[in-house]
């Protein structure tokens, strides 16, 4: 069986694009994008080629736009048995390939429900009244090519709910893949680890001050970011903050993650509204307890007071109290950590994204 696996753009490598990849080794399935580093690919642990239908520019709009427009009109050489999406912008492509399975990671956030935060938080004043005419543009368009995917498959319950309410599809839920058993624990170390994007709603600025407060703690954040305005103005701006006692790496390859994940004391993440979040669970897998909001994915992977701290309402007050009380024992959550990684297994998430094709190319 051939199978064709599209991804947005595959130029700095999160969350998302480890699911595109891994669908690739999996299933032996050719891999498209747009901007693709190859090298990047390599340090992240990941050997698959990815074949480029074209590039697209660095900034917002454009590249989202280029994105839809490339995939919506794409003309692939070979003949697929199965087609499966695994970017938001890159779903137009089932207009002209199926059969297909759309792996949401969430409605476009820009465009949904980060609509408000996009607008007045990242945007400047006069750049407002275009990004509304173009949102309604592309909200049409979201709408319109999802009637076009045939299975739609999503990352967490969380994004399941998205989708009913912007998209009005029901979906089912395959949580992302970890390969578990390449992550270790080594110790409880002298510094806490963060592994996110430096882009706003992902809330870093809440680290920094939390650590900022506790002086004789340490913080490595392995953040990458992507070279669009937007993108390094934040990046900018949270390295203004920095405290003497935080460090930013901004590439690290994946030997260098894991041993960051070894060796450290705990993980912290404050993303706003996660989709799902795969990091946690690279932590816990490696023995390590989380500190999460109590939102969006993180509720469906964090066990509050087991494998770590969920935080209502977060705010620093509450990530100093939560990092002060894990520190009286991180090594006790080390064994449920691990048993609660296990259910996100790689070999869980092939299992059952067969089970999808299988039924897929027997109705076609």
């Amino acid at each position: 069986m051939r199978i064709a696996i599209t991804h947005n753009f595959l130029d700095n490598i999160g969350g998302a694009e480890k699911v595109a990849l891994t669908l690739a080794r999996e299933l032996k399935g050719d891999l498209y994008s747009t901007n693709v580093n190859q090298e990047m690919i390599r340090k992240m642990g990941y050997e698959e080629k990815v074949h480029s239908i074209g590039k697209v520019p660095r900034n917002a709009p454009f590249r989202q736009q280029l994105t839809l427009l490339r995939f919506r009109y794409v003309k692939f050489k070979q003949k697929y048995n199965c087609f499966i999406f695994g970017g938001d912008w890159s779903m137009s492509c089932g207009v002209k390939n199926k059969p297909n399975i759309w792996y949401a990671h969430s409605p476009i956030r820009g465009i949904w429900d980060l609509y408000e935060h996009t607008r007045n938080k990242i945007l400047p004043w006069y750049q407002r009244p275009f990004f509304d005419v173009w949102v309604k543009y592309n909200r049409y368009l979201n709408k319109k090519y999802v009637k076009e995917v045939n299975i739609l498959v999503c990352n967490s319950e969380n994004v399941k709910k998205r989708i009913k309410k912007y998209l009005g599809r029901d979906a089912r839920v395959i949580h992302p893949p970890i390969d578990t058993n390449k992550y270790e624990y080594k110790k409880n170390g002298d510094y806490w680890l963060a592994v996110n994007r430096l882009i706003s709603h992902k809330r870093v600025e809440l680290q920094l001050e939390a650590f900022s407060r506790l002086p004789n703690e340490k913080l490595i954040i392995v953040g990458s970011y992507e070279k669009a305005k937007q993108f390094t103005k934040y990046k900018n701006k949270i390295e203004k903050m920095l405290p003497k006692n935080v460090t930013i790496i901004n590439h690290a390859d994946d030997l260098k993650v894991k041993e960051l994940y070894a060796n450290c004391k705990g993980f912290i993440t404050t993303s706003e509204e996660e989709d799902f979040g795969m990091t946690p669970i690279e932590a816990m897998a490696s023995g390590k307890p989380v500190i999460a909001p109590a939102e969006g994915g993180y509720l469906e992977t964090i066990i509050d007071k087991k494998t770590g701290r969920l935080i209502k309402n977060i705010n620093v007050e509450k990530i100093v109290k939560a990092i002060i009380e894990i520190n009286k024992n991180p090594q006790k959550y080390k064994l449920e950590c691990q048993k609660q990684a296990k259910k996100f297994d790689t070999k869980v998430f092939v299992k059952k994204i067969k089970e999808e094709i299988e039924k897929l190319t027997n109705d076609n």
